[in-house]
């Protein structure tokens, strides 16, 4: 009786204990170029940052926050000795930046910034080798109370900020909170917060749409949708789980597509290059190449042109090979602020191993759209490329008559996705991204995104009142 009345009570300690429900890591992507990490969870957080010596390390503390999956690290270069990434307790993840032996980073040097409740971005912006005679000490005053610093941002928007945090030579549980320190203690950098990729300015979200859409989704709720919307002439925009991760399916092949231009540009690779079908490059799966004889030549033109207009899983292969494989693909996403875009897997990738988000897909829309990354002549080919896909059934479907879109779909039956360049008849112009994960092949999905793609449609077609002087 008395281990019964023993269990029933640990069992309600716990659950009262517990969170009504963790926040989710989704991904984090380490850009060694620019010794910049970024962070995506599921839903908001706010994370607490330190710097401590002996080894030179930066910690990163995710409160009500859980990993998902083992215990990861990985080494960056040669100023990064490794970054891990650990479930530290039942309700907090932690990453550590592990610096190598003989370099430091002063405390001014840490910026930590949100783009949105769910993705922040960490910056190193200097790492310097180790001075001979020691190191500077930044910091609180000796003998003053200190704790563990959480970061603080503005809920403005227009007004976000950059938190320059301090070291101290204490240890984690002795460094001051950033409420107890005092100008110029915390110095703060205005940033372009209202910038999205860095080339559109960012208008007002669009309210009424959604409002329509979370309408839409509730008449739905066995599905669980992502999406971000853009309209280019004014820079309103709808976010619905934008930066959520899913599994990229076919989509991925629309980034592919673009690092094979850029390699163009480069002068690395010609359209009329030969390209040998190996059978290590040979996927099951959607096209038609994996029905052809090993051996079989084709251009890169050729290529390309099945890899979108057909969805060819065997075509991706070779053009992921011929560009120098997935951790240089990669790369390339990351250095275009691709923060959830990451090839793990060639195709096809039935089990969603590689990953994008709606947000990731109408970034490198927004780049190709003004003219970054790659030459006029290629942005023109790759648009007249995109413009072939076959799959009409998704955003394709909600369209008004006479609208183009340059797109690329995907679908590994339990997540469908698609993203592009959507042109209106008057020559308005909007970004859109989607994923939607559903019931194995359920077609209600379909449905779904078709009428999600009509609702922004319709708004968007409306034509704006002005006010009479």
């Amino acid at each position: 009786m008395k281990l019964r009345w023993f269990l029933l009570s640990l069992m309600t300690i716990l659950l009262l204990s517990s969170p009504a429900r963790a926040t989710r890591l989704e991904s984090w992507h380490f850009d060694p170029i620019q010794n910049q990490l970024d962070l995506t969870t599921d839903s908001g957080i706010q994370p607490r940052v330190f710097l401590i010596d002996n080894p030179k390390r930066l910690v990163i503390d995710l409160s009500g926050t859980i990993l998902g999956y083992r215990t990861t690290k990985q080494s960056f270069g040669s100023t990064i000795r490794e970054i891990r990434v650990a479930q530290l307790d039942p309700q907090t993840t932690r990453l550590v930046i592990e610096l190598a032996p003989g370099y430091t980073v002063s405390p001014q040097s840490v910026i930590v910034r949100r783009d949105s409740n769910s993705h922040w971005v960490v910056k190193l912006s200097s790492i310097e080798k180790m001075p001979a005679t020691g190191i500077v000490e930044w910091g609180i005053g000796a003998g003053e109370q200190s704790s563990q610093i959480p970061i603080s941002i503005t809920p403005n928007l227009q007004q976000k900020r950059q938190v320059l945090l301090f070291q101290s030579k204490a240890p984690l549980q002795d460094i001051a909170t950033i409420n107890q320190l005092s100008p110029p203690d915390i110095l703060t950098k205005p940033i372009n917060a209202s910038m999205f990729a860095g080339v559109v300015p960012l208008g007002e979200e669009i309210l009424q749409l959604k409002s329509q859409i979370n309408a839409l989704m509730a008449r739905y709720s066995f599905l669980k949708p992502g999406m971000f919307f853009v309209d280019l002439e004014t820079g309103n925009y709808l976010d619905i789980s934008g930066d959520k991760v899913f599994p990229a399916a076919s989509t991925i092949k629309f980034p592919i597509l673009i690092a094979l231009f850029e390699k163009i540009d480069a002068g690395k690779v010609k359209l009329n290059d030969t390209l040998v079908m190996r059978r290590d490059l040979v996927a099951s799966g959607s096209g038609d190449l994996q029905y052809q004889r090993v051996g079989t030549k084709l251009t890169v033109l050729q290529t390309i042109n099945k890899m979108i207009s057909i969805s060819d899983n065997t075509a991706t292969n070779m053009i992921i090979d011929r560009l120098g494989g997935k951790a240089k693909l990669n790369q390339r996403f990351g250095s275009w602020g691709l923060k959830n875009t990451v090839i793990r897997n060639l195709l096809g990738d039935f089990k969603g191993t590689n990953t994008t988000s709606p947000a990731d897909l109408v970034k490198l829309s927004a780049l190709i759209q003004y003219h970054k990354l790659i030459s006029d002549a290629s942005r023109s080919q790759a648009l007249d490329i995109l413009n072939h896909c076959h799959n009409r059934k998704l955003l394709a479907a909600g369209l008004g008559s006479g609208a183009v879109i340059a797109h690329k779909t995907g679908d590994i039956g339990f997540v469908i996705g698609d993203a592009g360049i959507i042109e209106m008849p008057n020559g308005k112009r909007y970004l859109a991204g989607i994923f939607v994960r559903r019931p194995y092949n359920d077609s209600r999905g379909r449905d779904f995104v078709r009428q999600v793609s009509q609702l922004v449609y319709t708004y968007l077609d409306q034509p704006k009142l002005t006010q009479l002087p």
